[in-house]
Parts: structure tokens; sequence; C-alpha cells
């Protein structure tokens, strides 16, 4: 009759052999269905952490570019054009006109700016008297020196991305 002290010791053919605490007796061949069973557990683990380790690594920020194509810049030089930075911002707005619409005579001094011709094709007539034309896709400048007012004279909208230093 099993002790206290003995009572995981179980006696097989006259050989003590120690059972595992919830009593069953294990044979060879339960040994090894017990081994499978963990080998098989700790396999999957290590697929799943493999598996999820991939995961994060295809979630990660790329290190470079691709698919990427950046046009020639259109640029302004500052240093001439704002005496300081203080108190102005730098502002990019979506400018649409509407077939006939117009954009009123305006001036750039101590208001630099970039432009680009999103859609359709803006008129832009300067204080001198020349006229240009900015098909869509064209950037340019308007520094300083430039005064002018531009219209629409298509029969589609005209949208402008106008990009401008300006105080409020």
């Amino acid at each position: 009759m099993p002790t206290a002290r003995n009572r995981n010791r179980i006696t097989t053919r006259g050989v003590a052999m120690n059972a595992p605490v919830y009593g069953a007796c294990q044979s060879a061949k339960g040994g090894r269905i017990m081994f499978q069973k963990r080998s098989a557990i700790i396999m999957s683990g290590m697929v799943l952490a493999f598996g999820v380790g991939i995961a994060v690594g295809q979630n990660a920020a790329p290190t470079a570019n691709k698919g990427v194509n950046v046009g020639a810049p259109t640029f302004l030089d500052l240093t001439d054009e704002v005496d300081s930075v203080a108190g102005r911002q730098l502002r990019m707005r979506v400018v649409s006109i509407d077939p006939g619409g117009v954009v009123a005579l305006h001036s750039h001094n101590g208001r630099p700016a970039v432009a680009y011709a999103l859609q359709g094709t803006l008129v832009e007539h300067l204080e001198n008297g020349d006229v240009r034309e900015h098909p869509q896709g064209e950037s340019w400048t308007e520094d300083k020196n430039t005064t002018h007012w531009a219209e629409n004279k298509s029969n589609q909208p005209v949208k402008v991305i106008a990009v401008d230093v300006f105080k409020p």
C-alpha cells in the first residue's frame, strides 16, 4: 500500500518506477506518444512564431523608393523676396477657375509663389502686357516683380496648385 512518502512509486515486474503525479503508468509506447505530442506542440509554436515574424517583417516601412518619379523642381530663391519668415505661413491651395472665370489683378511683392497647372490651361496677363499660357503639367514662379491677373478662356474648369509664403 502506498504511503505519503512513496505514493508516486509504482512497482512493475519488481522494478520500482516514478510515475507522474496524475497517477498514470506510462509504458514505453505511452512515453513515445507523449514525447510526440510535446514535440508537435513545440514545433507548432515555432512555426507560429516564424509566421508572425514574417508578417511583421512585411509591414515594415520601406527603405528605398519604388515606382516613384519626381519631376524637375520649380523653385524661387527667397533671399531677396521676404525680409523674414517670422509671422509668415507656407500655404498650399488648389485654385479652381470656372470657364470664363478670372483671378483679379494682384502683386506677389512680399508673397512669393510657385504654381502648377493641374488641369486645363491658365492664361496669365502680366502688368507689362505679356500674355503667357500655362497648360496642364506646367509649373512656374511668381516673384516680387510679378503683378498679374489670370483667366480661363476654355469651356472646362482650370485647376492650379498654388504654393506661396503668405503673411496673414
